[in-house]
């Protein structure tokens, strides 16, 4: 009998692929976590509070960096979401082996 190959057919193994899909995760969402909100701290303060709104550049200080609060929020948010969503399908899987 000829036995396929697990890798042959696009299959990982259940410990290195899990730990590489959930390192790749991490990392986009740091990366997310150390540029979005810096990014956008600037950008709304320069662009949308002074440019377009007109603010003062005490007032668009305060409104930006809600901004980048905000802007955490939403990525720890997505992160839990997704790693919580990853965790139960890992789960899923491990249960019907």
């Amino acid at each position: 009998r000829a036995r396929l190959h697990q890798p042959a057919l696009g299959l990982q193994p259940r410990g290195g692929g899990s730990l590489t899909s959930t390192l790749r995760t991490l990392l986009f969402f740091t990366a997310l976590m150390i540029t979005l909100p810096v990014g956008l701290y600037f950008s709304s303060k320069a662009y949308v509070f002074e440019g377009s709104l007109g603010m003062s550049d005490r007032d668009s200080y305060f409104y930006a960096a809600i901004v980048a609060v905000v802007t955490v929020h939403v990525v720890l948010a997505l992160f839990v979401y997704v790693a919580w969503n990853e965790g139960s399908r890992q789960w899923r899987e491990g249960k019907q082996d």
